[in-house]
């Protein structure tokens, strides 16, 4: 019997993935005095790559590998005021309001009656507890859990210190990499919800992808359902 819901943050609650492409572009146009677009997107994702076991993930890690990029590409020739110009970037997006996905409210709310609900995310716990606060959600869910990483080992470490039986835990997110594999690894359920754009780095091949069972929701109301089925309350 399912007891206990989790749910990714970032993109299965609240639009994120946009705020990051647009800044991408921005820093994109401010380093095009010294290379191409293709260039600087290619290098500034090589930077983020690298720089995941340093920072982690989140704004603040995003603004470190743009300043480290800017230096790279421009051998040290960036300015003090194109980097306070990255900074200035990096404000705007900490500052922009969180935006909940179609249905999410309603969805959460209906949940909250009959199952535990948790959030698990990766990211800054200071930026991600700020968007929890500012969706208007928090009061739903039980437990926050930042992490700095979302696989087996993550999940395993939360049920168990949670005293929580994998049969009786379904996580909900956008990314198969950190919401959907790991979580049946440890034998809970998992149900997916695609987002619009996915940071390539979450990407999984379909031969991996096709030897692990889950459920696919086409949006956030499904869920309900899909949590019934899981359950074993409802048919297909």
């Amino acid at each position: 019997m399912i007891r206990h819901v989790a749910f990714d943050a970032d993109d299965t609650l609240w639009h994120n993935e946009r705020i990051f492409l647009e800044a991408r572009q921005r820093f994109i146009q401010l380093l095009a005095p010294y290379h191409d677009a293709r260039w600087i997107e290619e290098r500034l994702d090589d930077t983020e790559l690298r720089n995941l076991d340093h920072y982690g993930y989140g704004i603040k890690s995003f603004t470190l590998s743009m300043i480290e990029t800017s230096v790279e590409l421009t051998e040290g020739r960036i300015t003090g005021a194109e980097i306070s110009r990255i900074v200035e970037l990096a404000k705007e997006m900490l500052q922009t309001p969180v935006e909940l996905l179609e249905h999410v409210a309603a969805t959460v709310a209906a949940l909250a009656g009959s199952y535990r609900l948790m959030i698990v995310t990766k990211g800054d716990l200071f930026d991600q507890e700020a968007k929890v606060a500012k969706s208007g959600l928090g009061d739903y869910f039980e437990r926050v859990e930042v992490v700095p990483q979302k696989d087996r080992a993550t999940y395993a470490t939360i049920v168990a210190r949670n005293g929580i039986d994998p049969g009786e835990f379904v996580m909900i997110g956008n990314s198969l990499r950190s919401d959907i594999l790991p979580v049946v690894d440890v034998g809970a359920h998992a149900i997916y919800v695609p987002y619009a754009t996915t940071w390539s780095h979450e990407d999984v091949p379909e031969r991996v992808v096709s030897q692990y069972r889950f459920l696919r929701a086409q949006s956030m109301l499904d869920v309900p359902r899909l949590i019934r089925l899981a359950d074993g309350t409802t048919s297909a």
